[in-house]
């Protein structure tokens, strides 16, 4: 399978030698094209830390992160912004629309960075809303969307630009359950039907359970990890809280 992501040696570290603070410890992980990976931990683990420098909000201390070929912990200026634009898709808990835009203005403007023709947008906007199941909302302003409305136009925002690598941060974070299952449904068709590869951090084993492999990180590290195989979601489910029932109190704030 077609390496989407690859860490290589990965640490980062914050503060000074004095007070020192290892926020990831020498990580190395892939993920593979089509694949749909959770991050779990306690808070302060590392896994916000590793979403941060994996989407070049933050900067790595060492290490080397790829998408597809390209090195991106090398990429500055121009470039960075042109990678940020077209391979990475963000997906976050605050949905993050712009509230003077519409639904659809809020999917199209991802594409008019990118110069996109307007009869190109709308018949991309027309698939992505139909895939997302959110056509009755578009013309609708982000006050006037539910929750779960708001992270599905998100969610559509971030595909939009075909691009390599989605990323989620606590995406059901701010979503009743109702919502949150709808959501996560959306993500196993645009992982499985759409070939989207995304990457989720969450505190949440239920919201893990639909991923394809969970990996689990404790003190900057990876501890362990569970591929769902031929699991039912039940199952792997109930295999996800072994793990953090494993790890016992470090995980408690993880249910």
């Amino acid at each position: 399978m077609e390496t989407i992501l690859k860490l290589d040696h990965v640490e980062k570290y914050y503060g000074n030698k004095s007070s020192l603070t290892k926020a990831i410890d020498d990580i190395s992980l892939e993920v593979t094209k089509k694949e749909f990976v959770a991050i779990m931990g306690a808070s302060g683990s590392g896994k916000t830390t590793l979403l941060n420098v994996i989407s070049t909000i933050d900067k790595v201390t060492s290490g080397h992160i790829y998408v597809g070929n390209e090195d991106i912990t090398k990429l500055k200026g121009n470039a960075l912004n042109k990678f940020r634009r077209e391979e990475l898709g963000f997906i976050f808990q605050d949905f993050n629309l712009l509230d003077t835009l519409t639904a659809y203005e809020n999917i199209a403007l991802a594409l008019s960075i990118q110069n996109i023709n307007a009869s190109e947008i709308e018949t991309r906007i027309k698939k992505v809303a139909n895939d997302l199941n959110i056509k009755e909302i578009l013309k609708k302003y982000p006050y006037q969307m539910s929750g779960g409305q708001k992270q599905r136009v998100a969610a559509s925002r971030a595909i939009i630009t075909n691009p390599q690598l989605v990323l989620a941060d606590e995406p059901t974070g701010a979503l009743d359950s109702k919502s949150a299952k709808m959501l996560l449904e959306r993500f196993n068709y645009l992982n499985q039907e759409l070939d989207a590869t995304i990457l989720m951090v969450t505190h949440d084993a239920f919201t893990a359970s639909y991923a394809t492999r969970v990996i689990f990180i404790k003190d900057g590290r990876i501890f362990s990890e569970l591929n769902k195989g031929e699991k039912s979601r039940k199952e792997f489910f109930d295999k996800i809280i072994d793990v953090v029932t494993l790890l016992g109190g470090d995980l408690n704030d993880a249910l």
